[in-house]
């Protein structure tokens, strides 16, 4: 990948002004490298799968929807500027043999596999009837961009459902604040944001008092990105330690929490960012709404509960030196390191999912909700 540095002017926005982290036109994707961030921008050129592949596992793009999103447009960017001389057949095994190694990047993100599940049905449908590799190539093609615009309705969708939802729980409140974890703007979508963007649509509507944020340790996600996007869209917000959620919610400052989710279990326990859970504990505890926004796609029926979720573990040098692993050693040296990327919170601990389709808040039961009635009932 070559980079292309902005220094410290701004990043590149979407036309409703949001920051966008990914830049594609056909044959062309630039990702924001969100390592620099927040005080150097640089765009890093992504030609093919390989490049898609190290900048997902390096965390240059991070996010399970834009994690989704880059992959397959990497590999769209790939065919579009290859030349090939292979049967239809052959550019068929080409992109499931791409896509099968895009996957392994990441694999708690739930997105990107059903994103590579779709565009790996699509290409052995469209191989069927093909009779040139062009049209197998541009049906992927279109595809691909296709998800890129439909990720954004999407978040707009989440935001609106979310927003709307909360006003209603909590109408006898003039205006609430929200604690977020992690990052879930439009830094981790193709624009907008899940949790992010309820946080987005509760300021439009003049419904947020302020905006907590976490650092997010040991990646600052939090501190670099959320406070970043917090900062550029000039919504009231403030950065906490992560050690801190506990005492701003006893102080009475919060009033909803809201998160995103790299996967979903059928029951609605749901992987996130590591630290969720410890969020999610002291929310119950003080008696405080607790919501998870994520796409559908981010839901996975195939896994029962929590338990079955795979959980990532990243390098010992994000907590053994300092800027998540960039920096200078902090600690001493031969100590052994537990550095998971994700925890599960249990559905039980969860008021409601909020998703582009409305919100779940239906249980089957104290400690499961009903998502496959809800997706049933929503098509």
């Amino acid at each position: 990948m070559s980079a292309e540095a902005n220094g410290s002017s701004a990043a590149a926005t979407t036309a409703g002004g949001s920051l966008q982290s990914i830049c594609y036109e056909r044959g062309s994707l630039r990702l924001l490298d969100q390592r620099k961030l927040p005080l150097e921008t640089v765009y890093l050129d992504v030609k093919d799968s390989t490049d898609g592949w190290t900048a997902i596992r390096d965390m240059v793009v991070r996010g399970a929807p834009a994690i989704a999103i880059a992959a397959a447009l990497s590999l769209a960017v790939e065919v579009s500027n290859r030349d090939f001389n292979g049967t239809s057949e052959d550019a068929s095994s080409l992109l499931i043999k791409k896509l099968e190694y895009l996957v392994s990047s990441r694999p708690t993100a739930v997105n990107l596999s059903d994103a590579v599940e779709k565009l790996r049905s699509l290409v052995l449908k469209t191989v069927e009837t093909a009779t040139e590799a062009k049209t197998v190539f541009q049906a992927y093609i279109d595809a691909a961009e296709t998800m890129l615009i439909d990720d954004v309705a999407s978040n707009k969708a989440i935001g609106f459902h979310g927003a709307k939802h909360l006003r209603s729980n909590l109408e006898d409140l003039e205006k609430i604040s929200v604690l977020t974890h992690c990052n879930t703007g439009s830094l981790a979508t193709a624009g907008y944001g899940t949790a992010l963007g309820v946080i987005r649509a509760l300021q439009s509507e003049g419904f947020l008092e302020e905006a907590f944020c976490t650092e997010t340790r040991p990646f600052n996600q939090g501190s670099r990105l959320t406070a970043f996007e917090l900062v550029h869209d000039r919504i009231p917000a403030t950065l906490i330690a992560d050690s801190a959620v506990a005492a701003l919610m006893k102080a009475g400052r919060v009033n909803a929490v809201i998160v995103g989710a790299d996967r979903i279990a059928a029951n609605g326990d749901t992987a996130n960012k590591i630290g969720t859970y410890n969020v999610a504990l002291s929310a119950f505890h003080h008696g405080i709404q607790f919501y998870v926004a994520a796409p559908i796609t981010s839901i996975d029926l195939s896994i029962s509960s929590g338990e079955q979720i795979v959980i990532e573990e990243r390098s010992a040098k994000e907590l053994l030196h300092s800027d998540g692993g960039r920096g200078k050693q902090v600690a001493a040296s031969g100590i052994s390191v537990w550095n998971p990327a994700f925890d599960v919170t249990p559905a039980r601990l969860i008021t409601a999912i909020i998703t582009e389709k409305g919100v779940i808040i239906k249980k089957a039961s104290d400690e499961a909700f009903d998502i496959k009635g809800f997706i049933e009932n929503a098509k």
